[in-house]
């Protein structure tokens, strides 16, 4: 990606991010594109933040926070589904409303991108994505992942069912580049 992105910086979630949290996990919207399809309560959401180490190979997922360069939070960064053998794990964003299509979105998933080949040491990453969700597609397809699959009827939205497409991206540091 070329153009220029908006400073973002990724942290771990703080007690203060309940009521974020809470509001885009109860987003009945998002349901239809996640594996979410309950409310969370606030108790429960707050048990969660208490009781994550953020430790990849303990939660076996990391939950991080997207504040903008004011210092406000944007969003939310997911690593889940982490598979330690085979080095991989699934990535989500999810970007409130107020803030979409400003470029947070992509300079999150680089950094998320970097922090899991630098920090985390996988070797790629994957997303789920619904045919359907342009917006999406794009955005990953953009940061250099490829649709590697069709999904065909994989997502239920509770009338219709949807495709999704699987994307990829293999995480390769400089050395490995050079080396080959």
């Amino acid at each position: 990606m070329n153009q220029a992105h908006p400073q973002v910086c990724l942290r771990a979630m703080e007690p203060e991010d309940l009521d974020l949290l809470y509001r885009i996990e109860n987003d009945k919207t998002l349901w239809d594109i996640g594996a979410t399809n309950v409310p969370y309560s606030r108790y429960t959401l707050h048990e969660y933040i208490s009781q994550t180490c953020g430790d990849i190979y303990t939660d076996r997922q990391v939950r991080l926070m997207i504040d903008n360069e004011e210092g406000e939070t944007v969003g939310i960064a997911d690593i889940v589904r982490f598979d330690p053998k085979h080095k991989r794990a699934e990535v989500g964003l999810v970007i409130e409303r107020p803030y979409r299509r400003r470029g947070y979105a992509s300079a999150a998933l680089l950094h998320l991108c970097d922090y899991a080949l630098r920090q985390l040491h996988l070797h790629q990453l994957y997303a789920l994505i619904a045919a359907k969700n342009q917006p999406s597609l794009d955005l990953f397809c953009k940061a250099g992942f490829r649709k590697t699959s069709v999904l065909t009827d994989w997502l239920y939205d509770g009338q219709d069912y949807q495709d999704a497409f699987l994307m990829q991206y293999l995480l390769v540091s400089d050395a490995e580049t050079q080396s080959k």
